[in-house]
């Protein structure tokens, strides 16, 4: 496992700046066509995940996802999800940590992507510039994607859900699509040990806009928890014997 995790981690460093370089024209292109470019680099990591460190994954529901504007409230517990969530959706658009941007190479490429930077240090003025670029983008039928509790959390950890999830589902009018996983287990959080297996990633039945805040909150994270729990003891549930 070991072996395996050192070598997924020089591929991936070494695929990311390849193709930062090679592909650095793409940044003077409109937004649209620039895709291509970021899918093909989700796509070659992910291949690269399964390849070496043996993880693959399973997408349920994706008969859940509604066309058009969208806002996606998923559990976050691993860096997988930030790629494959690039994959599912059309145009995702990423409320992401400020600082993000200031990575060389990296940043360019979300900022070119359109993703919504969030300085949490201005308070209810961050809530306020991130609903200004949510509105924009979901006018676009843009999805956007929001991890409700803010940062990775480890598996079967306490919740921590925050307000900006609820407060982006009252003023932008679309429905939400809650999204639960258990890739915690097999690519932890601050750390470089990955572990071979199947992770699975449920896209549940979508929430049409209209709940009061309170009872928005609550019903989100009750379904999200519970699908998450399912997830997790699935994954570690013996194979049925045959």
């Amino acid at each position: 496992m070991f072996v395996r995790t050192v070598l997924f981690q020089i591929a991936l460093y070494l695929n990311f700046l390849v193709q930062a370089v090679v592909f650095s024209p793409s940044l003077l292109l409109p937004e649209r066509l620039f895709w291509p470019v970021g899918r093909f680099w989700v796509r070659s990591t992910l291949w690269l995940h399964r390849t070496i460190c043996g993880i693959d994954d399973e997408i349920r529901g994706r008969e859940n996802i509604p066309g058009g504007g969208l806002l996606v409230a998923s559990k976050h517990q691993s860096a997988w999800e930030t790629l494959r969530l690039v994959e599912l959706f059309p145009r995702p658009t990423f409320i992401l940590k400020r600082q993000l941007l200031w990575i060389p190479l990296f940043g360019w490429y979300l900022r070119k992507a359109h993703m919504i930077p969030v300085n949490r240090g201005k308070g209810s003025s961050a809530i306020d510039d991130m609903l200004r670029h949510a509105r924009r983008a979901v006018k676009e039928g843009r999805q956007i994607i929001i991890f409700p509790e803010g940062t990775r959390r480890p598996p079967f950890a306490p919740r921590q859900y925050r307000h900006g999830v609820t407060r982006l589902y009252g003023e932008l009018g679309v429905p939400c699509l809650p999204v639960a996983l258990n890739s915690g287990l097999y690519w932890p959080r601050r750390s470089y040990a990955h572990r071979p297996g199947t992770i699975l990633l449920a896209c549940l039945e979508s929430m049409p806009p209209g709940h009061e805040g309170e009872r928005f909150a609550a019903l989100l994270e009750d379904r999200i928890e519970s699908a998450t729990a399912k997830l997790l003891a699935e994954a570690r549930s013996p194979p049925a014997k045959r």
